[in-house]
Parts: structure tokens; C-alpha cells; sequence
């Protein structure tokens, strides 16, 4: 009895865990239930994001919804969801940790909503995510940190938004310089047409180098539109201006320095680009290898831009920049860069500097500074006989008799030396 009912519990449980939400379509797998993939839910009436899609659910597609904002872990349930299509809704709002535990995902689609900006550190609950489409929004930046999180995405399409300006640290990522990149470069396919840009290096940059032969990179539309500047301050470069665009190259004049505690030392890097680049010092590591205490003293927060430093340009493209270290002390070695950066790009220069220590003779302790009796008779005071005030007895005369007179080596070696102080004593006692 117990047994049956225990059987059509978790029949009901089984079978509400793979229901299909209301307002959806499920598809699914020849095996019945138990192979579910596909849910589909475009029904005007839905407001939010479903909870009771199926936990099997391979792809999801949520398209031509009143949905407006995808909240906090909205998906967590879908550890097998591949592909996830939010499309054509009024999402206006993504929570940043919207996409928690869809470690399985591969593609992503936000294409025709109301965005006006993009959680990219969401990006990191998707560690095999390779497909983002965000077509049709209202986009209008592109941050600087979004390159961090999209060295996996090999399609990415921000077309038909608002953008303006492409940031640097995106060109580098997309085209990075010989030695920066590790292992094989994927070809990525990038739509960003249908924007006002701005005719800058980077825009200028990225048509010529993705059409270059075996560019990694492939535009969806070659023709990017270039708008006019709002401000009489950012006026349209010219199309030989653009030509010379040219990413910044760092030439540090020793990668490797060695200098003693206490000296003075001046670090010194070269940097060629066009626009002229623009340096800056920074300290991002030290050493804690050797006067560990005197470090852990004087910790600082790493890395950390240094602030005292100068700079000059004697022509265009070409700058350079030294940075003076006085009275030099363990907490000054480390590794410092020099990076330099234009409209075109990112580049910088490593430099290792390691403080020597001076090493300091110990002084002896006062006991071990007394002569031995094996040292150099020059160091060596000779030893004087105290004077014999009386003159000496018939019974001195005997004993002085008896003492065997010794040469000069003799007197040298320590045992003739030790003997003759014993037959003094002898005399001395017999008084």
C-alpha cells in the first residue's frame, strides 16, 4: 500500500517537473518526456519569464512577449539549456546575474528589444557561450571592460543600435599584436553596421584590417556609416588623416635593471604611433623573494599607476617618457610598464627592476679578539721576564743551574715557551 502510494508520488512529481508551462509549446524527443528540448512561448498575454520550464529544456525561445525584465537567476533551473532566444519582447532591464548556471549555453539572442545598455560581466555565468546577438536595440556605449568578457564570442552583432565610438581595448582583442595572442586565433564574425559612428583610428582601423588577407575577423556589412561630430571640438578626421592611423609600439631601454639599495635609478621607455601616443607608468608587481618583513612594512596596493613621471613629445608620432627612482629600498623592486595609448590601440613595455642588499662584515665578539698562540709572532708581544729585585741564593743558583738554556727557534715554538714559564714558577715557589 505504502509502495503504491510512494510510486504515484513521484509520478505526479516527475510529471510536473516535465510539464509544459502554460502559454507554450513543448517539442518534444522521439523517447517522449523524458527527451524534452524545445520550448516555445510567444503568446502576448506573457509578462514574465516563465518558472516551470522543463529542466531538460535544450532551447528556449521566449519571442513576442509583453516580457519586460529578466530578474535574478531567471534561468537557474536550466543547467542544459543551449540555446536561449529572448527576442522581439520589451525587455528594457537584465539583471547582471540574469543568466547564473547556464554553464551549457552556446547561444544567445536579445535581438529587437528596448535595451539601452548590457550586463557584460554576466557573460561570465556563460563559459561556452560563442554566439550574442543584440541586433535593434538602443545601445548607445560600448565600455571598455566588455572586452573582458568576450574573448570566447566568435559571433557578436551590435548592429542597428546607437553606438558611437569603438573602444581601443576591443581592436586588440579582435586583432591583437604578434606574441600577445595565446594559441590559435578563432575568426570572429562581427556586425556593427547600421551605427553612427564616429570616423575615428579604431573605425578606420577595423574596415582595413578586416579586409586584409586572412583576417581573423569578418564584417557582416563592410560599409560602416560615419556620422558628423555634435561638438566644433571632435570635427570629422579627414581620409588621409584615418590612413595614417597606426597602434602605439613601446621600446623600453633595458628590460632588466640591477642596482644596490640606496642608489638612484632612472627608467626610461619610447613609444611611436599616430595619433602621438600618450604614456603612463605602472607598477604592477613586486618582489618577495628575498627581505620579505621590510615589504610586508611598506605594502602597497598593486598594481597601482604612478603619478611622478615626465613625458615629451619632440615630434609628431613620437614620444618618450622617464621615470626617476632615488634612494632605491627593497619595496621599489618589481616589475613596472610602460604603456602607451593612442585612438588606435593599446601597447605597453614590461621592466623588471631588482634592488640588491649591501652585505655588511660582522663584527668579532671582544673574546674572539684575542691573539692565539698560533698567530704570527709579529702580532705578538714578547713575553718579559719580571725582574728579579734580590740577588739570587746559593739554592737559586742551583735550581737556574739545572734549567736548560734553549736556543732562539726554540723559544718560538709554544711547548719551550710553556716549559720555562713552569720552572719560573718553581723558583718563585721555593723562595
Amino acid at each position: 500500500m505504502y509502495l503504491l502510494v510512494l510510486f504515484h508520488i513521484l509520478q505526479s512529481l516527475l510529471l510536473a517537473a516535465h510539464s509544459c508551462p502554460s502559454l507554450c509549446s513543448c517539442l518534444n524527443g522521439k523517447g517522449g518526456i523524458a527527451e524534452l528540448r524545445l520550448v516555445q512561448c510567444s503568446d502576448p498575454g506573457i509578462t514574465a519569464v516563465p518558472i516551470s520550464v522543463p529542466a531538460d529544456t535544450v532551447k528556449l525561445r521566449l519571442e513576442k512577449t509583453l516580457i519586460s525584465k529578466v530578474s535574478r537567476a531567471a534561468f537557474y533551473n536550466l543547467s542544459e539549456l543551449r540555446f536561449l532566444w529572448l527576442t522581439y519582447n520589451s525587455i528594457t532591464l537584465i539583471h547582471p546575474s540574469s543568466f547564473v548556471n547556464l554553464k551549457a549555453l552556446r547561444e544567445l539572442r536579445l535581438d529587437g528589444n528596448l535595451l539601452t545598455s548590457f550586463p557584460w560581466e554576466g557573460l561570465r555565468d556563460m563559459p561556452r557561450l560563442q554566439t550574442l546577438g543584440l541586433h535593434n536595440n538602443r545601445l548607445s556605449s560600448l565600455p571598455a571592460h566588455a572586452a573582458l568578457f568576450l574573448p570566447n564570442i566568435t559571433y557578436l552583432d551590435l548592429s542597428s543600435n546607437r553606438l558611437t565610438i569603438l573602444p581601443a581595448e576591443l581592436l586588440d582583442l579582435w586583432f591583437p599584436l604578434p606574441g600577445q595572442s595565446e594559441g590559435q586565433v578563432e575568426r570572429r564574425i562581427l556586425g556593427l553596421h547600421d551605427n553612427p559612428w564616429l570616423c575615428d583610428c579604431q573605425i578606420s582601423m577595423l574596415m582595413s584590417l578586416s579586409m586584409t588577407l586572412g583576417s581573423t575577423v569578418v564584417l557582416m556589412d563592410q560599409l560602416l556609416m560615419c556620422s558628423k561630430s555634435l561638438s566644433q571640438s571632435e570635427l570629422l578626421q579627414t581620409q588621409a588623416e584615418l590612413s595614417r592611423c597606426m597602434r602605439p609600439s613601446v621600446q623600453p631601454a633595458a628590460t632588466r635593471v640591477i642596482s644596490p639599495m640606496g642608489s638612484n635609478v632612472i627608467l626610461r621607455c619610447d613609444a611611436t604611433g599616430y595619433p602621438t601616443p600618450t604614456l603612463t607608468w605602472i607598477k604592477t608587481s613586486t618582489y618577495t623573494n628575498c627581505c620579505q618583513q621590510d615589504i610586508l612594512d611598506n605594502s602597497e596596493q598593486l598594481p597601482r599607476i604612478l603619478e611622478s613621471f615626465m613625458q615629451e613629445s619632440p615630434r609628431v608620432g613620437v614620444r618618450w617618457s622617464i621615470i626617476s627612482l632615488n634612494g632605491l629600498s627593497y619595496k621599489d623592486a618589481g616589475e613596472y610598464r610602460c604603456q602607451a595609448r593612442n585612438m588606435a590601440g593599446i601597447s605597453e613595455a614590461l621592466i623588471k627592476l631588482k634592488v640588491m642588499g649591501i652585505t655588511k662584515i660582522p663584527h668579532l665578539p671582544k673574546k674572539s679578539r684575542k691573539i692565539s698562540s698560533k698567530s704570527p709572532s709579529k702580532y705578538r708581544k714578547p713575553y718579559q721576564i719580571p725582574a728579579i729585585t734580590n740577588a739570587p741564593s746559593v739554592k737559586d743558583n742551583q735550581i737556574l743551574s739545572s734549567i736548560t738554556p734553549f736556543s732562539n727557534n726554540q723559544a718560538k715554538k709554544p711547548q719551550s715557551l710553556v716549559t720555562f714559564l713552569e720552572q719560573m714558577s718553581t723558583l718563585e715557589n721555593t723562595k
